[in-house]
């Protein structure tokens, strides 16, 4: 069958043009139309009709002011380090507006999982520490890290021992952006809206639905839970399959509504590290550095884990366990309570801050949590699990705080 095409002849004789390839005059072409990024529609120029501008979501304005009011603090004259990738553009440069107001100083380092995959990949020596990035947060006065990978799966062809390797070498500087006012938060992809079974208009909703929110009516509201937290000697946790059981004594509980994760909901503490004892099995999935594992059991004996199973990607598992001898034990117990996170979207980040869920961390406790004449938990690791209390309980000194999802006080 022959098909009509339209006949372009009348355009000219083709012309050379860049890279050698051939061109035509198009004189019915309008130039392009440039507008700054984040004009709004009254504001457009004569060349491109007010519907086709392309206008920043008010959330993300809102979600950088409440980064830098509530969860850092930033002050005027302030050096501000942006850990983010390309998909955050949007929040950094409300962030660089709103460091602007204030007269802050700031400072945005690129990070990619693509990137960070071709290095890891042509590396094939020993990891040295990046003296240049230590300085970097050594200087600095706060650290804001976003999450917004366009690729979760970026570093699931790299080793796991790689990963492991890299990460101890990189330690001092976890340590030291540690040590600054920082907080980890996230900015919606593609990616992570796939990953949550979500259409991306969704998951936006469901990402400022939690971050959005009167962060001190939550630390008010959590404030019973961190006490009792506080002041027990044992914590012991049944659900299903699990039955574990840990000493508290001596170590701090934080209230954690929004200072350090964004969005957050939690009361966390520090186990006294040998004090672990009892089987946990994790009833959702567990991603360390985009591999994932499901159906993890865990047994305790001494504080350390001597049996470990995983029905799905084991080697990962026996990877992460055998990073370092402080990867076999637990940095951190903590409690979810943000009830505005509904459903699980395989990130840590929103997923450990569930109401009705505990998590516990292999690895490293935070320095905040450990007692006065207490030893934390060391490794170059912090890998948060989950498991669902809705229908289980919660013990302080064998007393049930909480049991089927609610706690008692409520």
């Amino acid at each position: 069958m022959r098909v009509n095409k339209t006949d372009d002849r009348a355009a000219g004789p083709p012309k050379p043009g860049r890279n050698g390839f051939r061109t035509r005059d198009r004189p019915d072409r309008e130039p392009p139309c440039v507008v700054p990024f984040g004009t709004s529609p009254s504001q457009a120029p004569d060349c491109l009709s007010p519907h086709r501008i392309r206008v920043m979501d008010e959330r993300i304005q809102e979600h950088a002011r409440t980064l830098l009011n509530w969860s850092t603090d930033v002050q005027r004259d302030d050096d501000v380090v942006i850990a983010a990738g390309p998909e955050a553009h949007d929040l950094v440069v409300a962030l660089h507006r709103e460091l602007g107001d204030r007269g802050a100083n700031p400072m945005t380092l690129y990070s990619s999982g693509e990137a960070s995959r071709a290095h890891l990949k042509a590396h094939d020596g020993d990891f040295s520490l990046p003296e240049h990035t230590l300085a970097l947060y050594e200087a600095c006065d706060v650290a804001i890290h976003v999450r917004s990978s366009p690729n979760l799966a970026a570093l699931n062809d790299v080793s796991g021992t790689r990963l492991a390797e890299r990460s101890r070498a990189h330690k001092p500087i976890i340590e030291e952006r540690l040590s600054k006012r920082w907080c980890l938060t996230q900015h919606p992809t593609n990616a992570h809206a796939q990953a949550a079974d979500l259409p991306l208009g969704a998951y936006r909703d469901f990402v400022y639905g939690a971050i959005l929110r009167d962060w001190a009516a939550v630390e008010e509201y959590q404030e019973e839970l961190r006490r009792r937290l506080e002041a027990a000697r044992t914590v012991r946790v049944v659900a299903g399959e699990t039955d574990i059981e840990m000493s508290v004594e001596h170590m701090h509980a934080i209230n954690s509504a929004g200072r350090h994760n964004m969005p957050s909901g939690e009361v966390f503490t520090a186990p006294v590290p040998e004090s672990v004892e009892g089987t946990v099995h994790f009833d959702k999935p567990l991603i360390h550095q985009g591999r994932e594992m499901e159906g993890v059991r865990l047994r305790f004996e001494g504080g350390e884990v001597v049996e470990s199973a995983a029905e799905r990607n084991e080697e990962a598992l026996d990877d992460l366990l055998d990073t370092d001898d402080g990867a076999r034990r637990l940095g951190e117990l903590g409690i979810g309570t943000n009830r505005e996170i509904d459903r699980f979207t395989k990130n840590m980040l929103f997923d450990e801050k569930m109401g009705e869920t505990v998590h516990l961390a292999l690895g490293r406790a935070y320095d905040a949590n450990v007692g006065e004449g207490q030893t934390g938990n060391d490794s170059a690791v912090h890998v948060d699990m989950i498991l669902d209390t809705s229908a289980g309980r919660i013990e302080f000194d064998g007393e049930v705080i909480q049991e089927g999802g609610q706690f008692v006080w409520e």
